[in-house]
């Protein structure tokens, strides 16, 4: 057996073919990674639309609530993979992008007050997102239920907390 045996084909000849199972979104966790990352933003391009609020301060809890779920999404997200490093680093990137679809959806929707509250709930569950992320790595590999409850509840509290520290309520 020479060393050339242990190679794919396709890498010897110098192509490399894209696998031949991509990912497949019939698959129940691609569902769930991509609901843990858009949650947040939709909920917020959804309240803004629906009734836009004029006053961030006056929207407190609302603004607790979005910084919330994006943290636990972003959790959720994360729990979906195997491995301390990979659950980390997910739920990180979940909630960064979570954070960038609330401005975006706040900017883009409505202006004003709502890009002034999906900014402080972008911020918040950003925040939230790291504690999130170190319960995360510790829990990986436990049981479906604890891999996905344990850093979504702890990221939702401290994105919800975070919001009140925001505007000093």
């Amino acid at each position: 057996m020479t060393d050339s045996d242990n190679v794919p084909p396709s890498v010897r000849l110098g192509e490399v073919v894209p696998p031949e199972d991509p990912e497949d979104w019939g698959r129940p966790l691609t569902w769930v990674v991509a609901a843990g990352m858009l949650i947040a933003p939709v909920a917020g391009a959804l309240w803004f639309a629906a009734a836009s609020p004029t006053d961030p301060t006056a929207s407190l809890t609302g603004t607790s609530i979005l910084a919330a779920v994006l943290a636990a999404g972003a959790a959720i997200t994360g729990a979906t993979q195997r491995g301390a490093a990979r659950a980390a680093l997910t739920t990180i990137g979940a909630g960064l992008f979570g954070a960038l679809g609330l401005v975006v959806a706040g900017n883009a929707i409505a202006g004003g007050a709502s890009l002034a509250i999906g900014f402080a709930a972008a911020t918040a569950g950003g925040f939230g997102s790291v504690p999130a992320a170190g319960i995360a790595a510790l829990v990986a590999d436990a049981p479906r239920l604890r891999r996905f409850l344990s850093p979504a509840v702890v990221g939702g509290l401290v994105a919800f907390l975070g919001v009140r520290n925001l505007f000093g309520a």
